[in-house]
């Protein structure tokens, strides 16, 4: 019976830094990240990807608001499905002229994927996700007056609208993703880290104005279908403690245990790797292995050989 792996896209799979935001800039590095995909699918893994979405929502955000006066701007769950389908879409499409050219033969499916979220997650009352584009003192006071908006300075690089980011409770559509890949199908699912959306006291479901991290949203899509790995895949190649000093030391395979005590030690910046290493930690409390690595060795750490493991006890 094939291994599952859930696999979790970085930007730099779509748009790498300091690239400007063009489509074919964006379809390209797509299409090298299939390339890469497809050695995994090689070694018979059935194989559901999510990605990243935060310079593309960052973007359409921007569109929204140069806009404003001529086209009604949408709401924040509303441009997460934007960017949803325009990613899924040129994944899907690169993923299938890959494997059309090296003979694969499952067959690819992008979902739009709603995750649910708790309308009480202490993330609503403590906005603190920076997005979109960056304003004045003057303008960003203005966008708390008129449209209730939290603004923060960001890093000294002027101000930005901040949003919730909650934990993840649930992504919609597993089912669906299960029958699919008992059917031979690579899925994209969840990307972004899901249409953020809350049930409602009427049991009905309805879109919220934050933003999921894919991390996160990925740790729990992997949980949900039973996979086997959950890979996050970056742009380094491995996760390292005292990083950046003299005494770096690379992670190779870790215990949970290990991993726990690097994590409580602070080795890992809340900005970056530390969503990554707390995702992992949690996955591998089921028994099962995580993976940090980057895109370039994907089908090398799968295979043990590359990337940081961190291997859970049965």
């Amino acid at each position: 019976m094939a291994k599952r792996v859930v696999i979790a896209l970085g930007g730099n799979a779509i748009l790498r830094p300091n690239q400007e935001a063009f489509y074919e800039n964006q379809l390209e590095n797509v299409r090298k990240s299939a390339e890469l995909i497809a050695e995994i699918d090689k070694l018979d893994y059935e194989i559901v990807l999510t990605h990243g979405n935060g310079p593309q929502v960052g973007n359409i955000l921007r569109q929204n608001e140069e806009a404003k006066d001529v086209v009604p701007p949408f709401p924040l769950d509303v441009c997460t499905a934007e960017s949803q389908g325009f990613i899924g879409y040129m994944m899907e499409q690169s993923l299938k002229n890959v494997w059309l050219q090296k003979s694969l033969t499952s067959n690819i499916v992008n979902l739009l994927t709603q995750t649910e979220v708790s309308p009480d997650d202490e993330a609503f009352q403590k906005p603190n996700k920076p997005i979109g584009v960056f304003y004045t003192i003057e303008e960003a006071e203005k966008m708390k007056r008129e449209k209730g908006w939290t603004m923060m300075e960001d890093a000294g690089r002027g101000y930005r609208r901040v949003v919730p980011s909650p934990q993840p409770l649930k992504v919609h559509g597993v089912e669906s993703i299960l029958t699919l890949l008992k059917q031979n199908t690579v899925v994209i699912a969840a990307g972004g880290g899901g249409i953020p959306v809350v049930l409602g006291e009427d049991n009905q479901l309805r879109g919220i104005e934050a933003v999921i991290d894919k991390d996160r949203t990925g740790k729990k899509l992997a949980e949900q279908v039973d996979a086997d790995i959950f890979m996050m895949l970056t742009d380094v190649p491995n996760v390292y403690i005292n990083y950046g000093k003299s005494n770096q030391v690379r992670l190779d395979e870790v215990t949970l245990e290990e991993a726990q005590k690097h994590l409580a030690d602070g080795q890992f910046a809340a900005g970056s790797m530390g969503p990554k290493m707390e995702a992992a930690i949690d996955f591998a409390k089921k028994g099962k292995t995580s993976i940090i690595c980057s895109l370039e060795q994907a089908a090398d750490a799968v295979k043990g050989n590359a990337g940081t493991r961190i291997v859970g006890m049965n």
